[in-house]
């Protein structure tokens, strides 16, 4: 089953350390660009300039689109518990409209500009428990 995780850049060592687990476990992920050449911890990164250079929305939608499964990877950012940020939404978005079964590692945020749409798209909480994948 593959499955394509949607996440923050700064999340890269995290994500890392799961996609690991979801290997082991048998799964194919797919990872954004960024996370794959950990571009949030090379020296002087630009957000902006990464995404224009790796085409990075682009090539993401597209792994979204040959997907399973969506998992987003929502962890703490800025204080902010269980941050989805707005490249994060808009991979969720699409991964909605391609009718993709989406799943977060966490609970969702209380982020009051998104909340709305996030509680639309039946996103399925694991409660940081990836053995629950299986059972969806």
């Amino acid at each position: 089953m593959k499955i394509c995780i949607c996440c923050s850049l700064s999340f890269t060592k995290e994500v890392l350390e799961l996609t690991d687990k979801l290997e082991a476990a048998g799964y194919n992920v797919l990872l954004p660009n960024g996370v794959i050449n950990k571009l949030y911890e090379k020296n002087g990164f630009d957000p902006i300039k990464a995404k224009i250079e790796t085409n990075a929305i682009k090539a993401h939608i597209e792994k979204i689109k040959e997907c399973d499964i969506v998992l987003v990877c929502n962890y703490t950012k800025n204080n902010i518990i269980n941050y989805i940020g707005a490249n994060t939404f808009l991979e969720i978005a699409f991964a909605h409209y391609y009718n993709k079964p989406i799943f977060a590692l966490n609970p969702l945020p209380d982020q009051p500009y998104i909340y709305d749409e996030i509680m639309s798209f039946d996103i399925k909480v694991l409660d940081n428990d990836i053995a629950k994948l299986d059972k969806k």
